[in-house]
């Protein structure tokens, strides 16, 4: 006599988001997966071949991608009922741990099927080193508080995650901010699992499969945030730089402009750099001095990152 087989079925899937800086644009490595558009590179967790979930993580990153991560960090554990289904009961519940893992430019790609792909492709809102971005006032708003009106909560959200009515733009609200969109049914993966309301005319970045962007969306927080607290950035960076280059890629992570003399006083003021006594020739003005990123700083301060909040 068989047994039947069990109905409450639970995968455990592994996903990470491998970020790049490279001419001044965050990129991820998107890979373009048989289910239908690019996504990040994925695969299950197997108990008898992977040791560890990062094990298994960086087992399947090299076989999709072949690049061999240095600095990777779990994120958190996305479970969403149908987030790997397209109507219920297709398959097994797939519960994903996600990563971020950080790898310097230049890092070339030669498997197929993948490409550094501009963060900012999927999340146009987010980049305000120039301007602040035209969707916001011409589409994501006039949607936002259509969909907010009847209920006075929605309307606080919006306040707050895009800094309406005298509230500060908060650059590590990327999540709220996805998820908000994705409630109001104004980006591609909420019609796709069936929200009813209707996407707006001008597309709301590059849509990605299953909850994928959710996962980057979650990465780039985490990645702003932590910056501040942890020289991580130093991740991403070549083992010498001019601290125009650095400031240009922590600006490029975070979204913002700085003010490059505030900048540089609480670059060097806290000991995380230092210089090499060489000097890079510019195309024009004076050579800048090269830097490298001071590790011993790890063990003198408790939180040595990039606490900057001098906006220009």
């Amino acid at each position: 006599m068989s047994r039947a087989a069990p109905r409450n079925v639970v995968r455990i899937g592994l996903s990470a988001a491998i970020v790049s800086v490279s001419d001044e644009e965050p990129r991820v490595l998107a890979v373009h997966h048989e289910a239908g558009g690019d996504g990040l590179p994925f695969g299950p967790f197997d108990p008898l071949r992977h040791r560890t979930l990062e094990n298994g993580l960086r087992t399947w990153v090299h076989e999709q991608t072949y690049l061999d991560l240095d600095y990777a960090e779990q994120l958190y554990t996305f479970g969403d009922r149908g987030r790997h289904m397209v109507k219920p009961g297709e398959g097994p519940r797939v519960v994903s741990v996600g990563y971020l893992a950080l790898v310097r430019a230049g890092a070339g790609l030669k498997a197929p099927d993948t490409r550094w792909s501009a963060w900012y492709g999927y999340f146009p809102w987010e980049d305000r080193r120039t301007k602040k971005p035209e969707i916001i006032d011409a589409v994501i708003l006039p949607a936002l508080k259509s969909f907010a009106k009847t209920d006075e909560r929605h309307r606080d959200r919006v306040r707050l995650c895009f800094g309406l009515d005298g509230l500060p733009w908060d650059e590590e609200r990327v999540l709220e901010r996805y998820e908000l969109l994705y409630e109001a049914g104004l980006v591609e993966e909420a019609k796709r699992d069936g929200r009813q309301a209707a996407l707006p005319a001008t597309p709301l970045g590059s849509s990605m499969i299953f909850d994928h962007r959710r996962i980057l969306a979650t990465a780039i927080a985490r990645l702003r945030g932590k910056m501040k607290y942890r020289p991580v950035v130093f991740e991403l960076m070549g083992p010498h730089f001019t601290l125009l280059e650095l400031q240009r890629t922590v600006e490029a992570i975070s979204g913002v402009r700085l003010h490059k003399q505030n900048f540089r006083r609480l670059v060097e003021g806290g000991g995380l750099v230092e210089g090499t006594g060489k000097f890079t020739a510019l195309a024009r003005g004076r050579p800048a001095e090269l830097f490298r990123f001071r590790r011993e700083v790890l063990s003198e301060r408790p939180s040595p990152g990039l606490r900057f909040g001098m906006r220009r």
